[in-house]
């Protein structure tokens, strides 16, 4: 049993993609802010901040495509769908958030061992810096939801990482402050922060993302066979089977009847009980075999 036409994979992802095109045009303008903050005062972390919502950029053009493949519908190749490139590509923003974590640490200890001139705090860039986690904040908790509402992981990962971008450039102001009191080596240091931020949110990234590509169960097996008991005419059920992610997942599952039922009878028992585990869980597909119960 497939998924109601109100999950359909095209229009899933047209959505995703316009939640996507809102979140880039926002990134975009962080970016060219943060950046011209930057060079403006020399600060390496402001500068490190504006490459690090630059990865949130590139990761959005990177996202739009992968969800237009994801919302390709099943085919000979592919019988369960593309949902998996959605995971792909949350896997696709950990790779960049990991480079973007190795050129932080990288320059930050560059600059405490003495290389680099200490920045030049004003209010242009302490300006720049609060209006950026603003914009930030707005825009990783409408992804979120957006994200939660479509069940795309693809989403919720970008958010993740937006999120991030929250509390580095909380961060990179508190160093501005501390650099402005006397302190040039506290530029450095809260680099070191931001790379800990970020390096987080890759984990976290991860640790969704990995399940649903080894097919982790996905649903508790209590909670399929519970609601296939619950349909008249079932006796047992077992050889319970779950894989996918949020938005996507599958389930196969063997229930009994009684012996004397008629073929027609017996598929019409599999059909209530794929129809109910499908509304319970919120599965895209369930398939229930169904076999004689032992007399």
């Amino acid at each position: 049993m497939r998924a109601p036409p109100g999950a359909h994979p095209a229009l899933h992802g047209q959505r995703v993609r316009r939640v996507l095109l809102l979140t880039l045009a926002a990134n975009v303008v962080v970016v060219v802010a943060k950046a011209a903050a930057g060079l403006a005062s020399g600060s390496l972390a402001v500068l490190a901040d504006a490459g690090h919502s630059s990865v949130d950029a590139w990761n959005n053009v990177v996202a739009l495509a992968l969800a237009a493949v994801a919302a390709q519908p099943p085919d000979e190749r592919h019988p369960y769908g593309h949902a998996k490139f959605e995971t792909l590509g949350a896997l696709a923003v950990v790779a960049f958030l990991s480079i973007g974590v190795f050129e932080l640490v990288e320059t930050a200890l560059g600059r405490l061992a003495g290389r680099g001139e200490p920045p030049v705090v004003g209010a242009f860039v302490v300006g720049v810096m609060a209006a950026s986690a603003v914009v930030s904040v707005i825009v990783s908790t409408y992804e979120d939801r957006r994200g939660r509402e479509l069940d795309s992981q693809l989403l919720r990962a970008d958010a993740a990482h937006t999120r991030a971008d929250v509390y580095a450039s909380l961060a990179v102001l508190g160093g501005l402050g501390l650099v402005a009191l006397g302190y040039p080596a506290a530029d450095a240091l809260l680099t070191l922060v931001v790379a800990a931020i970020i390096a987080r949110a890759a984990w976290q990234i991860l640790r969704r993302a990995v399940p649903v590509l080894v097919d982790e169960r996905a649903v508790e097996e209590d909670t399929i066979r519970a609601t296939a008991l619950a349909t008249e005419g079932v006796r047992a059920c077992f050889e319970i089977r779950s894989r996918g992610g949020a938005g996507a997942v599958f389930v196969e599952l063997t229930v009994t009847v009684a012996p004397a039922l008629t073929v027609v009878e017996g598929h019409r028992i599999a059909d209530v009980v794929e129809r109910r585990v499908a509304e319970a869980i919120g599965a895209t597909e369930v398939v229930a075999h169904v076999e004689p119960a032992d007399t």
